[in-house]
């Protein structure tokens, strides 16, 4: 966090994406910095769209990048993408991966969390809160069903069209992903 935090105070004011949905905290530390924040709920959205047996596959896919990055090309300036990507279907996920790199901005940057526990098949959802840029407030969602597991190899080739990619393990067993475009 810290250095995402310090990466976005370096860039000219532009839009930073929140995927974690809105909450006071992190408009307030975002603009205090002097950038733009928006907000989506990726979850709900997911929930929402990828759970409508009504739909096909890609129609899901089309819906869902519509409704939760429906920005211009080059806007963002960067994402909090926050532990959202590991309940993605494997080709949500890659077609949200594509879009995010289309709306950002070449040097931009991306965080991203990910539960380095490969056996749990359930890990457990949160709400982020900056608290201040060493200190994120995690606040439980519940437990959701993953994916698939994301070991250092596996993130390298999500991110593979992005510029650079750094990994950090915490002690709660969440790999920090740092990617910038």
């Amino acid at each position: 966090m810290e250095q995402f935090l310090s990466l976005v105070r370096e860039q000219p004011s532009s839009a930073i994406l929140d995927l974690g949905g809105a909450n006071q905290a992190n408009i307030n530390y975002i603009t205090n910095l002097g950038h733009r924040i928006s907000s989506e709920n990726v979850l709900d959205s997911l929930d929402s769209i990828w759970n409508d047996s009504r739909r096909s596959e890609g129609r899901k896919i089309d819906d869902f990048l519509e409704e939760a990055f429906r920005y211009e090309p080059g806007a963002l300036g960067g994402a909090l993408v926050w532990d959202s990507l590991q309940y993605f279907p494997p080709p949500l996920l890659e077609a949200a991966i594509q879009r995010m790199f289309v709306l950002m901005q070449p040097g931009a940057v991306l965080l991203s969390f990910f539960h380095a526990d490969e056996k749990a098949k359930t890990v457990p959802a949160y709400t982020y809160r900056i608290i201040d840029t060493r200190t994120l407030l995690l606040t439980p969602r519940g437990l959701r069903n993953r994916t698939q597991f994301f070991n250092n190899r596996a993130l390298e080739r999500l991110f593979q069209r992005y510029a650079s990619v750094k990994f950090f393990l915490t002690r709660d067993h969440l790999r920090e992903v740092l990617v910038r475009r």
